[in-house]
């Protein structure tokens, strides 16, 4: 791909007046023809007018978090292809073409920056605990959705306008990366990672993310879509440990019962039948859910069939 009229770079932005002017040159640059968009969301630094004057197309996001902000974009822009990158120059606007060219190509549907392969991240991420997080996401997105991630949470990644237009977006803040990766790999569509060099922020440059409080959030949203996406996986797991904790209050009382003929210790009965009427009541959930997550997956299927023949006309 010579020119690149048809991609629509998106940067949602939140006080980074310090970097923004270069992310939006080296862009333009990167991508001739492309046009770039910068969301910004309540910054106070003057980032929405340094946007503008570089070139880009500058909208004003009210609603606070980075969700929200990609949520409008997705709504708002119409493209063929669609690159997702951070205003903060983390991201290297040189290896735009690679996250591009397999959507042009019909090689993928979504793109990838992996930060992680080349160990670029760990060397230039000095925050605490962030390389653990990422590793502790990594490996539960992977054991739980099947898919082999490098990056979960890389916030660099390109999708093609089928991908982007049936995304849903439930987030609200940083989460969102985490959620398009599940949602991704749980609709099997095909990804492709692409390892990038990461560089860690200029100096003057402040991180927006909160380790502790925005990791809660990150794994909060991993085990909500687990529930919502895998629904049977979910409540089977749930109904395993109800019934164990049922099994290890009631099975000496059985024996108890075995040996004397009495059941001297009531309550602990009543609590070991509780817990394994509970395992079959969650069981029992888990199969009626998954019936229904079935048929929405379902009538997604025929919502994207429907894009791709709105796209062919």
């Amino acid at each position: 791909m010579e020119t690149y009229q048809s991609v629509a770079v998106l940067i949602p932005c939140y006080n980074e007046a310090l970097t923004i002017g270069k992310v939006v040159d080296d862009f333009m640059a990167a991508l001739p023809g492309a046009t770039v968009y910068v969301y910004d969301n309540n910054s106070t630094d003057g980032t929405a007018a340094i946007a503008l004057e570089h070139g880009a197309r500058v909208k004003r996001e009210s609603r606070q978090g980075k969700g929200n902000v990609v949520r409008q974009m997705l709504r708002d822009i119409d493209a063929e292809y669609y690159l997702l990158v951070d205003g903060d120059d983390t991201y290297p606007a040189e290896a735009a073409p690679l996250l591009i060219d397999p959507l042009a190509n019909d090689e993928a549907d979504t793109v990838v920056g992996d930060r992680i392969s080349n160990g670029t991240y760990g060397e230039e991420n000095t925050r605490a605990f962030h390389g653990f997080g990422n590793n502790l996401v990594r490996g539960l997105v992977n054991l739980l959705y099947g898919f082999r991630y490098n990056d979960i949470m890389t916030g660099y990644r390109s999708f093609n306008r089928v991908f982007a237009k049936t995304l849903p977006v439930l987030s609200t803040g940083f989460q969102i990366e985490t959620e398009i990766s599940i949602h991704a790999a749980d609709k099997r569509w095909r990804i492709k990672q692409v390892p990038i060099e990461y560089r860690d922020r200029p100096a003057g440059s402040v991180s927006k993310l909160n380790t502790f409080s925005d990791g809660v959030r990150v794994l909060g949203m991993i085990f909500s879509l687990f529930k919502d996406y895998k629904p049977l996986g979910f409540f089977s797991l749930l109904a395993v440990i109800s019934m164990a904790v049922g099994l290890v209050l009631g099975i000496p009382v059985v024996i108890e019962f075995a040996e004397t003929g009495l059941v001297e210790r009531m309550p602990t009965a009543i609590m070991a039948v509780a817990f394994c009427g509970l395992g079959a009541l969650l069981l029992v959930c888990g199969l009626i859910l998954d019936t229904v997550v079935k048929g929405h997956r379902r009538d997604w299927e025929l919502r994207v069939t429907e894009e791709y023949a709105k796209q062919r006309r």
